[in-house]
């Protein structure tokens, strides 16, 4: 495995207008790790990932990815490079069935084929391992809230990226609906790949995570083990408010 991190951030920033989103954001992530990122509404999740993947330029800073600068590169050109990533708003190709929309990622992946039919067999292991078997000829629009987000998780596996970011692919979903997301992080994993969670249902970061990075006010909080970060009184402050953390604090 090499000692490169797969991904690394340097100084990473960016500002609306006078915005802060994200400042200063600076960590790695290794080659088969989990990282969960979390932190409260508006805390630069969703801008940090964008950044990374390229939706989003970057005021300051750098992205590495396998080392390489990949600062401020389209989306497309990262996406060559290995890393894929889900939206916090599904978007799915909704003129085509949820086999088409896999079979489109097939397709793009540098070593994928170009041949359509090809494409649309190979989407058929896909949508089994997601939990979308029997569903390749439905349309997005008659799926269920969970499986809307399977298809999302699908799409981004189709282009089988090195480096996967997922951006609350969980959010909404029952307790028994979340158990297979974790189970298929879980696999990914053991594949060597990368996987960066943006969570907040909290269960599923501390099931999966071998690390978590807090983000507050658009700045790392604090990172570490899962259950270390979550008993720090600065991420239960963050998260529940100064009163419940002075009171914690105060029954110790």
């Amino acid at each position: 495995m090499s000692t490169v991190p797969i991904l690394e951030t340097r100084g990473l920033g960016r500002r609306f207008g006078a915005l802060d989103a994200v400042s200063d954001v600076s960590f790695s992530v290794n080659q088969g790790e989990i990282l969960g990122v979390i932190g409260p509404n508006g805390a630069g999740k969703s801008t940090f990932i964008n950044l990374v993947t390229g939706h989003i330029k970057p005021t300051s800073g750098q992205v590495l990815i396998d080392g390489k600068d990949m600062t401020g590169q389209a989306p497309w050109d990262i996406a060559r490079a290995g890393v894929a990533r889900t939206f916090q708003i599904v978007k799915p190709f909704n003129g085509m069935t949820v086999r088409q929309n896999i079979a489109v990622g097939i397709m793009y992946e540098s070593h994928g084929t170009n041949r359509l039919s090809v494409a649309l067999e190979q989407a058929e292991a896909i949508l089994e391992e997601v939990g979308l078997g029997g569903s390749g000829d439905r349309m997005p629009g008659e799926l269920s809230t969970a499986d809307i987000r399977r298809l999302e998780f699908a799409k981004a596996l189709a282009t089988k990226p090195r480096l996967l970011l997922l951006d609350e692919v969980m959010a909404g979903l029952r307790p028994t609906e979340i158990e297979p997301s974790l189970e298929l992080i879980r696999t990914l994993k053991a594949r060597g790949t990368t996987v960066i969670v943006v969570e907040h249902v909290m269960k599923a970061i501390v099931a999966v995570s071998d690390r978590v990075l807090v983000l507050a006010q658009g700045k790392v909080l604090m990172q570490g083990g899962a259950h270390e970060v979550l008993a720090d009184p600065r991420v239960i402050e963050v998260y529940l408010g100064h009163r419940y953390a002075k009171r914690q604090k105060g029954n110790a």
